[in-house]
């Protein structure tokens, strides 16, 4: 991997955080307004479980496990 995509797969990530982070605080003001409809948090609770994975995937290529 260059540098070129390494600095493009750091502002993914970045923007992944982000992303997460948002879905975490609109999940909870969902939560707490007391009228909740589970469907749509279902909905934001499984686009926040998919956002985790592309960062766990894109972690993953930056920071290889090395078996020393």
């Amino acid at each position: 991997m260059d540098k070129v995509q390494e600095l493009q797969m750091r502002g993914r990530l970045q923007n992944l955080y982000q992303q997460h982070r948002d879905l975490d605080a609109a999940i909870a003001v969902f939560e707490n307004s007391g009228k909740a409809d589970a469907l749509q948090l279902q909905r934001l609770k499984k686009m926040k479980l998919s956002i985790k994975d592309q960062i766990s995937k894109i972690e993953n290529i930056l920071l290889p496990d090395i078996i020393a």
